[in-house]
């Protein structure tokens, strides 16, 4: 199983996140390529160096606003506080006053009218949900009414849609990270003095097991907490994966300790996985039916691992559904809001299990149809069953106009032949 870590020991921030992805591994030209496809280009430019920080070798990414930078070569005495409760990554240059204040509307049009696959779309509009859902909270305001430059500023697009293709471009089986340092004390903003972590950052991080303190800065921003909560499956500090490569991210202020983050690509070697989730049930006998299919999509892009209905007979003869939600511990909020929102339930159990997985991973057979990806499980090291992917059979079958079992068939006499 091949796993990303994130080792958020100096917390993490989205430009930092940016360059431990490219120091990983992940290709740079691929990533501007990608990120490219948003058409904001003539808004910004991207600077990736490698540089040291205090002895640790790694790669600094810079999102540069292009009308910030003229204006900085015009005024080398304009200086600019960023106000933290709206915030913005402190460990950017920052070079002048112009942002643009788009709201979360304004994302979700520039996301999905780009050509950007499907799974980054959604991994990005989550990331920036997190942001907006976290800011609307702290200023008392509607979701869609939120403009803070956390939220539009076109740095913030960068570091989270650069997150996203990061983590599709790495086809990782799961995402951990340690336990997160905020860091401390207080920041001035346009407000006065505020406490460190920022309020957003904290709402962002509800659930997420944290540390405080190590310095008198804000070592995670709003941004870097919304990709940890998109993203993240588990957190926790005990490695239990062997190590294959490793990243760091270069950020910009100097601390005592090395401001980087470090990020691991590994590989669990165990036949076998245990792992502890969570089942969410609720039994509902007054919905709708049809609604159940768009709460099942919505649970599953708030992290749900699996949704299940079971049909019962409550009191008095009642026909009900049990809905159940397997879970990661991580995930409950989100998945909880989903529940709450979009279904009649007003109460929820939650029972602890214990989920015993084979080690997996995928390939790719070439077909007489084209490519389809292969989920291969093992037991005690050997091949005992695989499983062609449904979406590239669909897509061959629409695609050659063929039944889609003639693309199982296919599949399965090659897989035989191995």
């Amino acid at each position: 199983m091949k796993v990303l870590y994130y080792d958020c020991f100096c917390g993490i921030s989205g430009d930092m996140n940016l360059g431990a992805m490219i120091d990983l591994g992940v290709n740079e030209e691929y990533l501007l390529k990608e990120i490219s496809k948003l058409n904001i280009d003539s808004e910004y430019k991207i600077d990736v160096k490698k540089t040291i920080k205090k002895g640790i070798s790694g790669t600094k990414v810079d999102v540069i606003l292009k009308k910030q930078y003229e204006e900085h070569k015009n005024d080398d005495h304009h200086q600019h506080c960023h106000d933290h409760s709206h915030h913005h990554e402190d460990n950017h240059e920052h070079y002048g006053y112009y942002h643009h204040h788009r709201n979360l509307r304004d994302i979700e049009n520039i996301i999905n009218s780009s050509e950007l696959n499907d799974r980054v779309k959604r991994l990005s509009i989550d990331m920036f949900m997190k942001v907006a859902e976290a800011e609307a909270k702290v200023h008392g305001k509607p979701l869609y009414e939120v403009h803070f430059h956390e939220v539009g500023a076109v740095d913030s697009i960068i570091d989270i849609v650069g997150a996203a293709i990061a983590i599709d471009y790495l086809d990782v089986d799961k995402v951990m990270a340690s336990n997160v340092q905020l860091g401390g004390g207080f920041v001035k903003c346009a407000h006065g003095f505020i406490p460190v972590p920022a309020p957003a950052t904290v709402e962002i991080l509800k659930g997420i097991p944290i540390k405080t303190g190590l310095v008198n800065f804000e070592t995670t921003t709003p941004t870097g907490a919304a990709i940890l909560s998109a993203s993240v499956q588990k957190f926790t500090d005990k490695l239990s994966f062997s190590i294959e490569k490793i990243g760091y991210g270069i950020g910009n202020r100097e601390l005592e300790i090395p401001n980087v983050l470090r990020v691991y690509l590994g590989k669990e070697e165990k036949s076998k996985e245990t792992e502890d989730q969570y089942i969410l049930e609720t039994n509902i006998d007054d919905m709708n039916p049809e609604l159940y299919s768009y709460v099942e999509e919505r649970l599953f892009e708030e992290g749900a691992l699996d949704v299940f209905k079971t049909p019962i007979i409550m009191k008095k003869g009642r026909p009900a559904v049990k809905l159940s939600i397997l879970i990661n511990e991580g995930r409950e909020k989100d998945v909880l809001e989903v529940i709450f929102k979009e279904t009649t339930s007003i109460g929820i159990r939650k029972y602890k299990v214990k989920k015993i997985m084979l080690k997996r991973d995928f390939a790719r057979v070439q077909t007489k149809y084209g490519d389809v990806a292969i989920k291969n499980s093992y037991y005690q090291g050997k091949l005992i069953k695989f499983k062609p992917e449904y979406e590239d059979c669909k897509g061959l079958a629409k695609e050659k106009n063929i039944p889609i079992r003639e693309i199982y068939k296919e599949v399965n006499r090659i897989m035989e032949e191995i």
